[in-house]
């Protein structure tokens, strides 16, 4: 757990879950926290979680051996739920939650939980995720890490110093299908870069944007890849069993130019849910639009969110 925020209340049922996403913390959900915000801390207990391989939980770089670097099992979305779910209810005391919310790998661990522990939360709300990590997504990931791994310096993951190289290719191919192309068309990264940024200067940005442990970030690719709600024991794969078997109202919040999460893909799999409210982010900003990346988007998830949760 990365950090709570608020009172616990003594029946405790003001707890939020925000489990995180791809190698970030509590920060990632700031859009969503504070005054006037959807999630007031002051009325609120908010439980912060992180995921395996993030470089602060339990991590190919901070495991000792026999499991260090390369070596570190991969784990999945699941298996980060399970964690959760043993921390809240052994070490918290928490049997019930007002709800869980999350974005893009987040969504991942929402959807699991709304399959895995159906009566856990009273309400549930992804954004910028989906159930399953579909074959065009597991295509894009191998991608990053094979671009990652053709640097000479990666040493097959037991590599002395970082491959630099190779994580300024990974963050290049990142870079490609992070925002909407009509983002790029419109050059509305000048919104949030320093006034006179050219177009060159802000692509070559991103070359810097991964510069933590290789290994972690594979292994989070790697989470990413097998995330698949229909594998949860009962279900024998099958994802529409799976979310049909969802009970807990959820509100599914796809970005409507998300090249990570297509939301062609969140359509189909939301016709299988009888308690979805399906209400996609008519946004330009891809991927980042379920984390509120600009104030139109952050208005829109905010009151949204707000008014399912009652709040």
């Amino acid at each position: 757990v990365y950090g709570t925020f608020g009172k616990l209340n003594a029946d405790k049922s003001n707890a939020i879950l925000m489990p995180s996403h791809y190698m970030a913390n509590y920060r990632g959900y700031t859009w969503l926290i504070g005054s006037g915000k959807a999630l007031n801390p002051d009325n609120l207990y908010l439980i912060c979680t992180e995921l395996f391989g993030n470089g602060s939980s339990s991590s190919p770089s901070n495991t000792p051996e026999p499991f260090h670097g390369p070596r570190f099992p991969v784990t999945t979305i699941r298996d980060n739920v399970e964690a959760v779910h043993r921390l809240l209810t052994a070490q918290l005391g928490i049997t019930h939650l007002k709800a869980i919310i999350g974005f893009s790998m987040g969504a991942q661990q929402a959807f699991q939980w709304a399959v895995s522990y159906p009566d856990f939360a009273g309400r549930i709300v992804a954004t910028s995720g989906t159930a399953k990590t579909w074959p065009h997504g597991i295509v894009r990931l191998e991608g990053q890490i094979a671009a990652l791994t053709a640097d000479p310096a990666f040493h097959d993951g037991d590599y002395t110093s970082p491959p630099v190289k190779g994580l300024e290719a990974f963050s290049m191919v990142w870079a490609g299908w992070f925002y909407s192309q009509e983002w790029w068309r419109r050059e509305l990264w000048k919104s949030s870069s320093a006034s006179g940024t050219t177009f060159e200067q802000y692509m070559t940005s991103f070359k810097k944007r991964f510069s933590a442990d290789a290994n972690d970030y594979i292994l989070q690719a790697r989470t990413w890849e097998k995330h698949n709600v229909g594998a949860t024991p009962g279900f024998d794969g099958d994802i529409e069993k799976a979310l049909r078997s969802i009970k807990v109202p959820f509100l599914y919040m796809p970005s409507e130019t998300d090249l990570y999460f297509p939301v062609g893909d969140a359509r189909y799999e939301s016709q299988f849910m009888t308690t979805a409210t399906f209400r996609p982010i008519p946004s330009l900003w891809g991927h980042t639009a379920g984390a509120a990346s600009n104030p139109a988007d952050a208005k829109f998830l905010n009151e949204n969110i707000a008014r399912f949760l009652g709040l």
